[in-house]
């Protein structure tokens, strides 16, 4: 480190190529470029109860990747969530891996962007090791993107419905601070460096962390002379806009740090699909009787026990009171929830991929429709849409629980005062 000065290949989130279709981005100052659309997989054979199979996985790739313009794969060590004995941490990697193998797909063909897992995890012996176990299960040379799934460093996680608000009280906990203290920036930054000079990496990126986070990596890589993080993953939707709010988007700006936004959770969880509007979902039905039959035949995550509390943060009163109102826009224009949500992300300014999970093949095919269509949503649309927004910007953090206890992760995590 330190021995060259890293060279930005352009302005992220520029047109680079258009394949079936479907634009290709630049992501960050990087020479990487990925589809529009990204194949979200953290539910990839899991042991979820409708989680795509090894066959369903193979099939979404194949109409995906080697017909329908998309080249980028998101994916993590820790994927498929929720694990088991039968279906492990880093099966996900293993079916993807397989996939290439099988179909003799050529590596350039594909960008791979996976992850280490997050916190005190995250230190320069982990971070080599880390990726070279990701690298032996997708029986590859090297990761496009590595990313940090989490920050090295307490941070408020606030994509989990957590507060907003930094909590110095937290980041003096001893998780954080025995042993030296989180790794720091020097070393993340020379620590996947050395990855990049050894060919392991050919560039890498965060998740889940904010503006600090960001240009404190980016200065940081540029005073070692080093490469620099070339994306941010986060929540984000029309329902979840903190990311353009927050400085983020600032940070990440072209003019700025020049780093490419990977967007998740488009469709919150399948809060914008739709399908929880005429019957609540399970865990928020005040008819025991119907929830209970929700519970038994899920129409998704938010009717499980499970992903129901930790999704709370899109079934707030003031989110399900902006679903509604997307819903009707959506139908004035005669169009789904689901096209109206995202078409928008695909059009903010911010974002240069959006990462959508599948759990079958309609879905799949919905998005590659959708990542094509030519004309963007009509300004009347996006004003349409703002109106709903400039209600409440933040409905995630709206919660009418206050005051009863806190039903675990999901909901908000952290007292605001």
């Amino acid at each position: 480190a330190g021995d060259r000065e890293y060279k930005s290949r352009g302005a992220t989130n520029e047109v680079v190529k258009v394949v079936e279709g479907m634009k290709r981005r630049r992501l960050g100052g990087s020479d990487i470029v990925v589809s529009e659309l990204g194949l979200g997989t953290q539910r990839w054979v899991s042991a979820d109860f409708n989680a795509p199979s090894e066959e369903d996985c193979f099939a979404f790739m194949d109409a995906a990747i080697l017909k329908g313009g998309v080249n980028l794969i998101d994916t993590a060590e820790q994927y498929p969530i929720p694990s088991s004995s039968a279906n492990r941490e880093g099966d996900t990697e293993r079916t993807i891996g397989r996939w290439m193998r099988e179909r003799k797909v050529p590596r350039e063909k594909v960008v791979i962007a996976s992850k280490i897992t997050g916190g005190r995890n995250v230190t320069p012996k982990n971070i080599r090791r880390d990726c070279d176990g990701s690298l032996e299960r997708f029986k590859t040379d090297y990761i496009d993107v590595y990313q940090l799934h989490w920050p090295q460093r307490y941070s408020p996680q606030a994509n989990w419905g957590q507060s907003l608000k930094y909590n110095v009280e937290n980041d003096r906990d001893p998780y954080w601070r025995q042993f030296g203290g989180p790794t720091s920036f020097e070393e993340l930054c020379v620590a996947m460096e050395d990855l990049v000079q050894r060919g392991k990496i050919r560039s890498w990126g965060l998740c889940n962390d904010n503006a600090y986070g960001l240009t404190a990596c980016t200065r940081t890589a540029k005073s070692l002379g080093t490469t620099p993080p070339c994306s941010i993953q986060g929540d984000f939707s029309i329902l979840d806009r903190k990311s353009e709010e927050n400085g983020v988007a600032e940070a990440a700006s072209p003019f700025n740090e020049n780093v490419g936004f990977m967007s998740y959770n488009a469709l919150a969880g399948g809060m914008l699909t739709g399908k929880y509007m005429d019957v609540p979902a399970a865990l928020d039905d005040s008819d025991r009787a119907r929830a209970m039959k929700s519970i038994e035949s899920p129409r998704g995550r938010h009717d499980t026990r499970g992903w129901g509390g930790t999704l709370y943060r899109y079934r707030t009163d003031a989110a399900r009171a902006a679903i509604a109102e997307y819903a009707q826009i959506a139908k004035k224009y005669g169009m789904s929830l689901t096209e109206l949500s995202l078409r928008w992300n695909r059009q903010r300014s911010l974002v240069t991929t959006t990462l959508v999970g599948h759990s079958n093949m309609r879905q799949l095919q919905e998005s590659l429709k959708y990542f094509t269509v030519k004309e963007p949503l009509s300004d009347q649309i996006m004003w349409d849409i703002d109106m709903v927004h400039m209600k409440n910007r933040l409905p995630l953090f709206s919660s009418n629980r206050v005051g009863r206890d806190w039903l675990g992760e999901g909901e908000i995590g952290e007292p605001i005062p």
